[in-house]
């Protein structure tokens, strides 16, 4: 019996220490050696989750527009037009030309935008990026309704007739700044208009148009187009102000360096038709 006792010990003999106490899920002994989760990384900057270029329209204000005509289902608005881009060089320019533009005249907006010029004005890439590197359109027809079953057929005529336009590139120069109302005198407009160079090119152009409409019959064009693009809008007939302000802008031209600041040509690069919102290549201009 002693000698089982020396061998494997009794209850009692614990050889002069206590047995190891088992840890607990969840002991703050075990925890305590656990390495500890660092706390998230605070979100970075919206600043950088923007590309470069990102322009903030979300406190801007908008303009609200009146339909042209009621919205009837199944008919479709038509816009033959010739898309321009202004150049780089011309924009810098006009962005001066928009900022005394808005002094003058209160309660102006970016065409097709819809964006207050006075508000784009506080920022030089705003008004640049917004309002003058967009896409601006020399209509070539007026808008007209016209339905369904007519698109193809009118898509068709404006590429048979146009398809000889791809070799016949101009220039042309918007040298004249103007103001236009709409038919039921809803909308101003300021614009720039092409009074030469471009001029009877463009008038073929709308005479094609115009017989393509004719065929189809739908309003031709106005008796003495004026070809222009427009840039600002305002509603109503505020004809008074705007022209006010054209003589005021043309008055400033006083001197060499100033008197091309609203003249600028472009490449005639081809014509476009907009049925709803869907948008057809007439021509483009051949490389």
């Amino acid at each position: 019996m002693e000698a089982l006792r020396a061998t494997y010990g009794s209850d009692s003999d614990d050889g002069g220490s206590s047995p190891p106490i088992p840890c607990r899920h969840g002991d703050s002994r075990e925890d305590s050696k656990k390495p500890q989760a660092s706390d998230p990384l605070p979100p970075p900057p919206l600043d950088l989750l923007r590309p470069p270029n990102f322009v903030d329209f979300s406190s801007m204000t908008q303009g609200s527009r009146v339909r042209n005509f009621p919205h009837v289902e199944g008919n479709y608005a038509l816009h033959v037009f010739i898309p321009v881009l202004i150049p780089s060089n011309a924009r810098k320019q006009l962005v001066r030309f928009m900022k005394k533009l808005a002094y003058l005249v209160p309660n102006l907006y970016a065409v097709d935008a819809d964006y207050a010029l006075d508000e784009l004005c506080k920022d030089d890439q705003k008004l640049e990026q917004v309002l003058l590197s967009r896409e601006f359109h020399i209509s070539l027809g007026r808008t007209v309704a016209i339905q369904v079953h007519q698109i193809d057929s009118i898509v068709a005529m404006l590429r048979q007739r146009f398809q000889s336009q791809r070799r016949l590139g101009h220039w042309i120069i918007f040298n004249k700044l103007d103001f236009f109302i709409n038919d039921d005198r809803t909308r101003s407009f300021l614009s720039f208009e092409v009074t030469g160079t471009g001029l009877p090119e463009i008038s073929k152009k709308i005479d094609i148009v115009n017989e393509i409409y004719r065929l189809h019959g739908l309003p031709e064009f106005y008796k003495d187009p004026r070809p222009h693009i427009s840039l600002v809008w305002a509603l109503g007939d505020i004809s008074s102000k705007l022209k006010q302000a054209i003589e005021e802008l043309n008055g400033s031209q006083n001197n060499a360096s100033s008197s091309q600041m609203y003249t600028f040509k472009c490449m005639f690069d081809g014509i476009a038709c907009k049925i709803g919102k869907k948008t057809y290549s007439i021509c483009k201009l051949a490389d």
